[in-house]
């Protein structure tokens, strides 16, 4: 068995760490006008440091303070309520605790677990590219802005350069990936309508699984009852 406290949040039940995630974001919008839930969001913030790699916790802290401290900002500036400000923090707050768990499981365990609970085909390979397609348009963003640099024609605010410097780059790559995309699930001989595949590696739910489903379910009895 694993030890505790070598145990990473990645290791969660992907569907589990994904309707966990809903489950926070949907108690703290429903209680974000409380200061109870302040209390919850700050407990299940906590809780996660012992189920997920800090340092994700610590990106989310970051997002929180940033983004928080703006509307926080801008509420207080707009209606002088403190209250108000800090119910707008708990919304905030709520999105950024709820994605935690999902920011802590790879896009292949997450597919990986859908088509082991035989999901349609179509809607898994869909989701795999889109994860996987993303992270490579960021990578494209930079190199063409690099080459713009390069240049020296980074001038986003002229609108011939971001036509001619940027957009035709951008859409170009995009149409070659998508090719080459296509090109990759037919040559591995992916088919939409075959339901005999075989799942090499499968997601099993552990106990470390259960105790954090239970801890979010004990803090939120315990914030609704008090």
């Amino acid at each position: 068995m694993r030890n505790f406290l070598t145990y990473k949040y990645n290791n969660l039940y992907p569907l589990l760490a994904i309707l966990t995630g809903l489950t926070i974001v949907i108690f703290g919008l429903v209680y974000a006008q409380h200061y109870e839930c302040t209390y919850f969001l700050v407990a299940v913030y906590l809780l996660s440091f012992l189920f997920i790699n800090y340092k994700t916790c610590l990106k989310g802290l970051i997002f929180l303070a940033i983004f928080g401290s703006f509307f926080f900002l801008f509420t207080y500036l707009s209606s002088s309520s403190i209250d108000q400000s800090v119910f707008m923090v708990n919304r905030i707050a709520s999105f950024t605790v709820g994605m935690l768990p999902g920011m802590s499981v790879g896009a292949e365990r997450l597919t990986r677990n859908l088509s082991q609970i035989r999901m349609p085909r179509g809607m898994v390979i869909g989701l795999l590219i889109v994860f996987s397609f993303m992270p490579t348009l960021t990578e494209e963003i930079k190199r063409i802005k690099e080459a713009m640099k390069t240049r020296g024609s980074y001038n986003i605010l002229n609108p011939k350069v971001l036509y001619r410097a940027f957009l035709i780059p951008f859409i170009t790559r995009i149409v070659d990936i998508s090719d080459t995309l296509s090109l990759s699930i037919e040559t591995r001989g992916f088919d939409l309508k075959s339901k005999n595949y075989t799942i090499y590696r499968k997601e099993y739910l552990t106990i470390y699984d259960v105790l954090f489903l239970l801890a979010i379910i004990a803090i939120i009895v315990l914030v609704t009852v008090l």
